[in-house]
């Protein structure tokens, strides 16, 4: 009934020739506006109480400090923090920048080495049991303890500090890899093998994006554990960067320097943090984690 209605009302239609294409819906074209207002929409329900928690721990900060309950020396106020970044503001600048490529490239190539790891012990049994007790035996080692033999190894650049950084990375984005590309339900495997996908297209088609809710948990833990390796490899040895900052203000006993770095090193992980969960609403929006984010974000 309908059809036939449609085709009544539309003075255009004429028996034998099919009728023009209606124009196409401006939807499609607002789809990527309204995906970021979702977003947006989110991440503001999400922030303002982390916001309002640190909010209230700077007036709690600053009260200890202005009634003097701690001795400057040991807890700086505000204001002399806020002064060390403003005074500093280039010095501090030169070593964030130097710490965040060291932090960049650990975390880029743990990510890349990782995930390439993870596969190949998913699908290859004996290969996880030679490499999976290795890998933790690496983990387990304090990389404080081995972070000087990477500076004999690789000099006092960039290099060694990376290298911790991608020790410190690598660990959880295995762990996660493996765990998200063995989530998919065998039945499912064994549907796509009977409708003749090859391995290559069962992995990209099924595998890869099944293991995505698990790998981007994997990856922010390591975006934060990249920024740690990168600072720890810069105690060791380096004369660049905020773990450099945090060694120099420690020997002066300038505490007002030294909380600047630690913040400074704090916000560094944090975007990195931010920039990861941003992709993950982007790749999974299909996922159940983010359909109750969406449901809750309101509460």
């Amino acid at each position: 009934m309908s059809t036939v209605t449609s085709n009544i009302q539309d003075p255009t239609a004429v028996a034998g020739e099919p009728s023009k294409p209606s124009s196409p819906s401006p939807e499609g074209e607002n789809r990527p506006h309204r995906t970021l207002s979702r977003v947006a929409a989110r991440w503001s329900a999400e922030l303002w109480r982390p916001v309002t928690f640190v909010v209230a721990l700077c007036l709690l900060w600053w009260l200890v400090t202005a009634r003097n309950w701690v001795a400057p020396f040991i807890l700086p106020s505000p204001q002399d923090t806020w002064g060390a970044v403003v005074d500093n503001a280039g010095y501090l600048a030169q070593h964030t920048t130097v710490t965040s490529i060291e932090t960049i490239l650990g975390f880029f190539i743990a990510f890349v080495l990782g995930e390439i790891v993870a596969v190949l012990m998913v699908y290859s049994k004996s290969l996880e049991k030679t490499m999976y007790p290795i890998i933790l035996f690496a983990q387990v080692i304090p990389k404080i303890a081995i972070a000087p033999l990477f500076v004999v190894w690789l000099g006092f650049g960039m290099e060694p500090k990376i290298f911790v950084a991608v020790l410190m990375a690598f660990f959880p984005i295995v762990i996660s890899g493996m765990a998200g590309l063995r989530s998919v339900d065998p039945e499912i495997l064994e549907l796509t093998s009977t409708m003749g996908a090859n391995p290559l297209k069962t992995f990209l088609k099924v595998r890869l994006p099944a293991s995505l809710p698990q790998l981007m948990s994997g990856l922010k833990v390591a975006a934060t554990l990249a920024v740690t390796g990168a600072v720890v490899g810069e105690f060791v040895g380096a004369n660049e960067g905020l773990g450099y900052v945090i060694l120099q203000a420690n020997g002066n006993i300038d505490t007002a320097m030294l909380f600047a770095a630690l913040i400074i090193m704090s916000l560094l992980g944090v975007l990195l943090f931010a920039i990861i969960q941003i992709a993950e609403w982007f790749l999974i929006p299909w996922h159940a984690s983010r359909r109750t984010t969406a449901s809750t974000s309101g509460a």
